[in-house]
């Protein structure tokens, strides 16, 4: 609970702020009010303007939490300039949680497409955690959350989703070495297929997957935060999701591309 008394002996506390890129859904939203609940106040990234005012009023009316609402394109410079700016004004807590998927095959597809998924995956991540890092460095206090994918620890999952991911583990991992000592904590959350709204919008058909193999945003957001709590940089949630990255690092990667071809369907995703 944060103090309201603003005695002398006891001046207010100031909340910690949790700046959160994509939160209008899925994990996004998850992390969103998992930060609210736990005192935070928030700075919404999104680029529909009206999803993010009324997260933002539930945010308020559920938490007591303040949110300041940050419409940006991550997709375009001036977007990522917008964000990288209040980022170097001091934040406790960085979820880069926007990303893009795309159907079709990666030949196929318009190339400024391509580049607009990198631009979200890839340059956003990077250039919002390197904005984010000297005040947390300066104040030896920090949190933040790359979400990344199982796809990027087993490759054959689709080409440029999976190589943008693998991109932010590998980006993750050599950060966290380059912090160690900092008091800044940095993870790269690797969820496996979650019940939100991405595959609807990126147009993957996901009905052949089994029932067993669908995580909650709760289970997610929940297993990062211990995980996180653990100093634990790669964070992969679900069991079946643990034992198939295990298995992934000892057994033939042409074995691991021919089961995500028969369990995931990765034809026609890019």
């Amino acid at each position: 609970m944060i103090s309201t008394d603003a005695s002398p002996a006891n001046p207010p506390q100031i909340p910690p702020v949790a700046l959160v890129t994509g939160p209008t859904a899925g994990i996004g939203a998850g992390f969103a009010h998992r930060l609210a609940s736990l005192g935070y106040d928030l700075v919404l990234v999104a680029r529909d303007e009206q999803r993010l005012v009324d997260l933002a009023a539930d945010l308020g009316r559920r938490y007591a939490a303040r949110a300041e609402i940050l419409p940006a394109d991550l997709a375009t410079a001036a977007g990522r300039d917008a964000v990288s700016e209040r980022l170097a004004r001091g934040v406790q807590f960085l979820v880069n949680n926007a990303g893009i998927g795309i159907t079709g095959e990666f030949w196929e597809l318009d190339p400024a497409t391509l580049q607009t998924q990198l631009d979200v995956n890839v340059t956003a991540v990077m250039q919002l955690t390197r904005a984010a890092l000297p005040p947390m460095v300066g104040a030896a206090a920090g949190s933040i959350v790359n979400v990344a994918s199982v796809a990027g620890l087993l490759g054959g999952r689709g080409s440029t989703y999976s190589a943008s991911k693998a991109y932010v583990i590998a980006f993750t991992e050599g950060l966290a070495n380059s912090l160690a000592g900092t008091g800044v904590r940095i993870q790269a959350l690797c969820p496996g297929f979650v019940r939100t709204e991405f595959h609807e919008r990126a147009g993957i058909d996901m009905s052949r997957l089994p029932a067993p193999m669908w995580l909650t945003v709760d289970q997610v957001v929940a297993e990062s935060q211990a995980d996180l709590a653990n100093g634990k940089v790669i964070s992969v949630p679900g069991l079946q999701y643990k034992v198939l990255t295990t298995a992934g690092r000892v057994i033939p990667r042409s074995v691991v591309s021919r089961l995500n071809r028969s369990m995931f369907a990765s034809r026609g995703r890019t």
